[in-house]
């Protein structure tokens, strides 16, 4: 399936959050899962254990953290009504099952081929594995995804792989295996320094390799990269070497890695002198990764201006 990336520029810059009065439960067109993907917000706050200086969630209305040293640090005991969660979850299901769901404009543009849900996603505005009960809402989901017979939907977790080592984590990744289950797992840098510069992460970039292996030697798992511009300039040459080789390094000490998706920028980031890369930019990119490393590459540009498509 294709989808025709000109008609569907609004959809991917907007990409809200939000669906009808629901608080956690939201759908989206979604470039990388090529249709209709099904969000979970456990984030509702906006909490997050990096301060991605690319982040693309809209913090100026619903501030996530407090400034200070404690500034990435995930609230402890954030609360989520999983009640109202599994309940949302279902009538965004339903609204897709009876085709309520297209008569709002994002969706009108998908053809009938390119409808239907293409995943159920642990994503949001925050780092959904920050939740204490992340593995009762797999539940939640797996359960609506048998109840509606979406037997080809995924259940995918968005990570910054900072705890997919936590206990708890590791149970809930067990149940999403036996559900179609597929972990997007963040992977920015390819050097402390870099990663430090994008992410502004509380965790360092040997935790977050660690993680990620420790994770991929178990099931398959996707790589996610945003390559962009700061203060005008793209990555240096050096700095996706040195990603390509971790990626390398991983492999050789048994991750398996499914796919590696590299995109760039799409909606207004969190620092200003944070930019999207040119097509010809993250083509670039792309080859070189490709050269590099046996893994398969999916490339995903940036969301042209409304002034640019006029």
């Amino acid at each position: 399936m294709t989808l025709d990336p000109d008609k569907l520029q609004t959809a991917w810059r907007r990409h809200e959050r939000r669906w009808a009065d629901n608080l956690y439960v939201y759908a989206v067109v979604s470039r990388r899962s090529r249709g209709v993907s099904v969000g979970i917000n456990l984030n509702p706050g906006k909490e997050c254990n990096f301060d991605c200086i690319y982040c693309q969630v809209d913090r100026t209305t619903a501030p996530a953290v407090q400034a200070g040293p404690q500034a990435r640090q995930p609230r402890r005991g954030a609360k989520v009504d999983l009640e109202r969660l599994a309940a949302e979850l279902d009538r965004v299901l339903a609204a897709e099952r009876d085709g309520s769901l297209y008569d709002a404009t994002a969706f009108a543009l998908l053809r009938s081929d390119e409808r239907g849900v293409r995943d159920i996603a642990f994503s949001g505005d925050g780092e959904p594995t920050t939740y204490p009960r992340f593995g009762d809402v797999v539940r939640i989901a797996a359960d609506a995804r048998r109840r509606f017979n979406l037997e080809t939907t995924k259940l995918v977790l968005i990570t910054d792989s900072a705890y997919l080592t936590k206990p708890a984590v590791r149970e809930a990744l067990v149940v999403m295996d036996e559900n179609n289950g597929e972990v997007w797992a963040k992977l920015d840098a390819g050097t402390e320094e870099y990663f430090r510069l994008v992410d502004r992460p509380n965790v360092s970039l040997k935790a977050i390799l660690d993680s990620i292996l420790a994770t991929a030697r178990v099931r398959p798992i996707v790589i996610q990269t945003l390559w962009f511009r700061v203060h005008g300039q793209p990555p240096p040459a050096q700095e996706i070497e040195a990603y390509c080789a971790r990626l390398r390094e991983l492999l050789d000490a048994g991750a398996q890695l499914k796919a590696i998706q590299l995109y760039t920028i799409a909606r207004a980031p969190a620092e200003k002198y944070a930019g999207p890369l040119s097509d010809a930019e993250l083509d670039g990119i792309a080859e070189t990764v490709a050269a590099r490393v046996p893994v398969p590459v999916e490339k995903y540009y940036g969301v042209r201006s409304e002034a640019e498509q006029d």
